[in-house]
């Protein structure tokens, strides 16, 4: 006899951090910063659906003490609910004004793409899910959607867009896509306070 869990499609879900938190701030949905986002991939599953992880994919923020706090305690967050966060890098580039002559330092987020790249191929190679849903909309990920397409017949890829970052060539190259709405995220939040790993209290930040 079949093992029930066996009728369930396997879900691991790919968070691009920073892309879904800017999709958030860009649609002013500025209540739903404090996203439990194990509950949001838990609350866009289809009944005949199962989660198996939850991986987050973002940067430490650096030269900014108030904005570094506020990462980490959302970072903790995460963890307290079996989140898996993955690191990648900020690097500065030279910005030059033309017409002044004026340059200046910006700091450019790095390799979120080529690690959630990584870990897509990775565990579709390794069995872990029958769908990959990536929260995105960096058209970058497009090679590695196509790729698990091509090589793991058995497996999809499912584009949850955040609010304003729906991207065409994504949606085309997924097995399916919905846009993330102001719905979904209000009823994906954190409790006010939240209890660490660590046994202490995470309290939401009053301001980002």
């Amino acid at each position: 006899m079949q093992n029930n869990i066996d009728k369930y499609e396997r879900v691991v879900v790919y968070v691009d951090g920073f892309n879904l938190y800017f999709g958030i701030r860009e649609a002013s949905y500025h209540k739903s910063r404090w996203l439990n986002v194990r509950l949001l991939a838990q609350n866009l599953l289809k009944p005949n659906q199962i989660l198996k992880e939850v991986k987050y994919f973002t940067s430490r923020v650096s030269n900014h003490p108030e904005k570094q706090k506020r990462q980490s305690v959302y970072l903790e967050a995460l963890q307290s609910e079996g989140v898996k966060i993955f690191y990648g890098n900020y690097q500065n580039s030279t910005i030059l004004c033309n017409r002044c002559g004026h340059t200046w330092l910006i700091a450019k987020e790095k390799m979120t793409d080529v690690n959630i790249a990584t870990q897509i191929i990775i565990d579709a190679y390794n069995d872990e899910y029958d769908m990959a849903m990536l929260i995105s909309g960096d058209s970058d990920l497009v090679p590695p959607i196509n790729s698990v397409h091509k090589n793991f017949k058995n497996k999809r890829v499912f584009i949850a867009f955040p609010p304003k970052r729906h991207n065409n060539s994504m949606a085309i190259a997924a097995k399916g896509s919905l846009i993330i709405g102001r719905k979904k995220l209000a009823d994906s939040q954190f409790e006010t306070e939240v209890l660490s790993l660590a046994n202490y209290k995470l309290i939401k930040p009053e301001s980002w």
